[in-house]
């Protein structure tokens, strides 16, 4: 299969036909090869606008997803970012590119070693990672210009990642509520102002963790 046509043809209609027109967010994921990110039999799926399994009962969110999230940031390439829910690696590939160093949560050993491994293939330099319960945040880096998180957490984000993020720092997270899941941002507006907009309705793996999450 010819990827390279895959990949072009998954930028120009899932998202710019959907109205994201992010040159930097739209270069990286023309460039990164989305189909190694998914399990071998799935390959020739990965550019599918739809979301796909990774193992272990989590996903590799749907492509305009995963556009949408990292435009919502607002990333202007000077960013510290924490990233929760590495899964595969794919969202960290394209922070990689996009911002200064990324800070990447896994819970899952078994996802973030292989994920770990192809982010070196990749000369992933700038990206730390570390297998941890992502509700907490990661408070020795901390603070962040901007947190992401690829999984729904109950209601409200986790106290520790509001906490982490800088004056003028934005959180990106899905949350649950009674009609269902929405992406929110959050950004800190000051030190105990926090400003909240539901973006889009959307549909992820729920959080895991002991800071509002399951666990």
């Amino acid at each position: 299969m010819d990827y390279a046509v895959l990949r072009k043809r998954m930028v120009e209609e899932q998202i710019v036909g959907r109205g994201l027109n992010a040159p930097r967010i739209l270069e990286v994921m023309r460039r990164v090869p989305r189909h190694l990110f998914v399990e071998p039999g799935l390959a020739h799926q990965a550019y599918g606008d739809s979301p796909l399994p990774i193992g272990e009962s989590q996903t590799i969110s749907q492509p305009y997803i995963v556009a949408f999230m990292l435009s919502s940031l607002g990333l202007a390439g000077t960013e510290k970012v924490l990233e929760i829910g590495m899964g595969s690696g794919y969202l960290t590939v394209l922070l990689s590119s996009l911002v200064e160093r990324v800070h990447a949560i896994e819970r899952l050993r078994s996802l973030a070693i292989p994920a770990r491994r192809l982010l070196d293939q990749m000369e992933c330099t700038n990206v730390l990672v570390k297998i941890f319960d992502g509700s907490y945040g990661w408070p020795d880096a901390a603070p962040f210009d901007a947190i992401v998180v690829s999984a729904v957490a109950s209601e409200k984000p986790p106290a520790p990642l509001l906490e982490q993020l800088v004056v003028g720092g934005r959180l990106v997270i899905p949350l649950a509520t009674a009609k269902g899941q929405y992406l929110y941002r959050i950004t800190r507006c000051g030190e105990n102002d926090f400003q909240s907009e539901r973006l889009l309705a959307c549909s992820f793996v729920k959080l895991v963790g002991r800071n509002g999450g399951r666990g």
